[in-house]
């Protein structure tokens, strides 16, 4: 009786994965020998988002249908383990499970029925004639990086604050701010995360420019990396500037709806202006201006949308 009972489960097929947002786990064909032999596990994916389901989809046979499944799981490195859920086997042997999962882990199935695991995801045998025991399939879920995204504009030599919270909240977990410079992220400051993961980021740029910027998690032994990007940073220098009307012909042979001029920066340029709380992005489109101690000659246009007007200070990103 025991032989047809193992040679009966030893069928059908195992899929552990998570909704449309990232790819299902899949396991192989189960055996159907009277004698199961080992069965090996093909993930396509073992790594699910925090917030996300694990879902557990697999097949038995029709005369399997009314037996209780359940869902467990382990979480690393421990041995424990904790039921996520159960349901019943449908009258065509297919079964589905889900549950939330906060951190990484293990997951297996058992069937309650019969007390054992099923062997759909059997790893080996028993010696003894006994019901073959599942392979716990590791499942990794990133943590969750909450960070407001926004422009953030700031005088160089100023520091610049980022704040956000890491999910699964835990504290002394590092986290990192990183700005996108020539194609490559680069890692500006470091903090480790407060009481429920808060943190705060500090850093003060030399330089003014234009920069994305993002928060990033490396991951740990209870959650995967994940990153979410924080904005656009623009630092700006205090620069000297005056107006002028381009009506003529300018030095760059076109004229930009809101043009500046300057004596070195390649024509189409784009420089960003802070002025009175005003925000501009302009174009070099002309030379100039040629008067000792000015950066920069705004258009009518630009210093219009600034509420500039003949010469005086203003903040650039170049």
């Amino acid at each position: 009786m025991t032989k047809s009972r193992r040679s009966r489960l030893g069928v059908g097929a195992l899929m552990i994965g998570i909704p449309a947002s990232a790819a299902a786990i899949v396991a192989g064909q189960a055996l159907a020998s009277p004698v199961p032999e080992p069965h090996q596990i093909q993930p396509q994916s073992r790594h699910i988002a925090y917030g996300h389901d694990v879902i557990v989809r697999g097949s038995a046979l029709p005369s399997d249908a009314g037996h209780t499944v359940a869902l467990e799981y382990a979480q690393r490195g421990a041995t424990v383990w904790s039921q996520l859920g159960s349901t019943t086997v449908g009258t065509a042997g297919a079964f589905r499970l889900s549950a939330p999962l906060e951190h990484s882990g293990l997951v297996r199935i058992l069937d309650t029925t019969s007390g054992s695991l099923t062997p759909f995801e059997a790893s080996s045998t028993r010696s003894d004639g006994g019901a073959a025991t599942s392979s716990p399939v590791p499942v990794y879920v990133a943590a969750g990086v909450r960070v407001r995204r926004h422009p953030i504009n700031v005088l160089a030599g100023q520091a610049v604050l980022v704040r956000g919270r890491l999910v699964p909240g835990a504290r002394g977990r590092r986290v990192s701010l990183q700005a996108l410079q020539s194609g490559s992220w680069h890692t500006l400051s470091t903090t480790r995360t407060r009481s429920a993961g808060r943190f705060v980021l500090r850093y003060v740029p030399g330089s003014a420019g234009q920069q994305q910027i993002r928060v990033r998690f490396a991951g740990d032994q209870l959650n995967g990396g994940s990153t979410a990007g924080a904005g656009q940073m623009t630092v700006y220098r205090v620069a000297e500037a005056s107006w002028y009307n381009d009506g003529g012909n300018t030095a760059c042979g076109f004229h930009a709806g809101l043009g500046v001029a300057n004596r070195t920066l390649p024509c189409g340029t784009k420089v960003a202006f802070r002025y009175g709380g005003r925000l501009v992005t302009a174009t070099v489109d002309d030379r100039g201006p040629y008067v000792g101690g000015r950066d920069w000659d705004l258009n009518q246009s630009t210093a219009s949308a600034l509420g500039f007007g003949g010469v005086g200070q203003v903040w650039s990103s170049q």
